[in-house]
């Protein structure tokens, strides 16, 4: 597929997709045109609460001083740097993503942050090149959302942990009161992709794209049962900012 080709398949209405075929594809495209921007971008749109977000996140992993930990769609390493923070020298985080142009930029800001125990490296999520029980967490940090196989994910995030291991998945979810619903639904379909389009200069249609895939993701309750299926249990979760971001917690069982 070209690269007009993906753009148009993007640039469809908000309430279409890029069908299973052209996902992958189609969301590498995006990302590699608003790398440059992409952490600026998490934070004027988020009004800085990612940053919380993740935070919360990492503790809920679990992770010790001393653990080997798997970052899923790193991105540009944000949640990788926090867990470095957690497992400490003797620890060892991995970040892994499809996107080279995201790991690239990622890499500058560990060097420049002088982190020493993280490891970038291309890879897929759905197809992890890594040893059964290596890890004692793993997490995915709003990236889950954009696997072409969200099942496969999720049982490659539960092979490669080690039993009583945990995976920590932050997603964007559904609001849980009907006001904030409406006024997330404005923000995200009206505001989101004019302020991605000024500040990213995105001409891919990725700030489209992004709320779209959101509303099509399972709610709280139907993700749960995604990680059940995939061998986690017990699983909880926990809404943030009135449910407009959760935290689903997947324990590997013993």
């Amino acid at each position: 597929m070209s690269s007009r080709s993906v753009t148009n398949t993007i640039m469809k209405p908000v309430s279409s997709l890029p069908s299973a075929s052209e996902k992958e594809q189609a969301v590498q495209a995006m990302f590699t045109a608003i790398a440059h921007r992409y952490d600026l971008n998490n934070s004027l749109l988020s009004l800085g609460l990612h940053h919380s977000w993740k935070r919360r996140a990492v503790k809920m992993s679990g992770a010790a001083v001393g653990d080997t930990v798997l970052d899923l769609c790193t991105g540009t390493g944000d949640l990788a740097v926090l867990l470095a923070r957690q497992v400490g020298s003797e620890g060892r985080v991995i970040g892994l993503d499809l996107n080279d142009r995201m790991l690239a930029f990622g890499r500058r800001k560990i060097k420049k942050l002088g982190i020493s125990n993280i490891t970038l490296l291309t890879g897929n999520a759905e197809s992890l090149q890594f040893c059964d029980r290596t890890f004692q967490a793993a997490t995915v940090a709003f990236g889950i959302r954009n696997v072409t196989d969200i099942r496969a994910a999720l049982r490659e995030m539960h092979r490669v942990l080690e039993p009583g291991g945990r995976a920590v998945c932050l997603e964007f979810s559904r609001p849980t009161s009907g006001p904030l619903r409406k006024l997330y639904d404005y923000y995200s379909f009206t505001l989101l992709p004019r302020i991605g389009r000024l500040v990213a200069r995105d001409q891919t249609g990725v700030y489209h794209y992004l709320p779209a895939s959101i509303r099509a993701f399972p709610d709280q309750e139907r993700f749960r049962e995604l990680f059940l299926e995939a061998g986690f249990s017990p699983v909880t979760y926990r809404n943030l900012t009135g449910g407009i971001v959760a935290i689903h917690v997947g324990v590997k069982p013993l």
